[in-house]
């Protein structure tokens, strides 16, 4: 069972922006001890209180029931990782989880191999050069500046066919986390 840490939350934007639990009591009608409740987790809100709490807070109700790990996750550009794959340069610009980005440079002639099957979906902006996209019975070339998408649980292929190196930034999504797709 996922805990939510609402209480420390809502304590830490409270003491962010300054303001004590008697300005907040004032504000939202709520009682010291019923806050200072919900602040050590020692009570459980209804959706109506966390509402009231959230307007007076100034952020949006959906922020306070995240998950720890679902929130913002920041990958700086020194802290990207790089993997190779078919001769592809895979620099990954997200950390793991059901959502991935990544560009990967294919050599000329390069493809990511046999056709590739998995969950979720993908989308591709070709960055630089031409690339051949093929999914199922479809087949089309891509250039510079175009994009396209499709749902990975039908066989796919990139290739570069052009004479250059051809550069696709691409986003994998899906509903369970993906392990060593590139």
């Amino acid at each position: 069972m996922v805990k939510l840490d609402i209480g420390a939350k809502i304590r830490a934007i409270r003491k962010r922006k300054k303001i004590t639990i008697a300005q907040m009591c004032e504000a939202t009608g709520l009682s010291k001890g019923f806050i200072s409740n919900v602040e050590n987790n020692n009570t459980s809100p209804s959706i109506n209180t966390l509402q009231t709490i959230s307007s007076f807070l100034g952020v949006p109700l959906p922020y306070l029931l995240l998950e720890k790990q679902q929130h913002m996750r920041v990958v700086r550009k020194n802290e990207r990782t790089y993997s190779s794959y078919n001769n592809l340069k895979i620099e990954h610009l997200t950390s793991k989880g059901g959502l991935r980005m990544m560009i990967v440079e294919f050599p000329s002639g390069a493809s990511m191999g046999d056709p590739n099957v998995h969950e979720g979906e993908e989308c591709h902006l070709v960055l630089e050069g031409r690339v051949l996209a093929e999914q199922g019975e479809d087949s089309i070339i891509i250039e510079e500046g175009d994009s396209f998408s499709w749902h990975a649980s039908v066989p796919h292929l990139v290739k570069n066919i052009g004479d250059g190196k051809a550069v696709v930034l691409i986003t994998i999504h899906s509903d369970t986390e993906l392990h060593d797709l590139m």
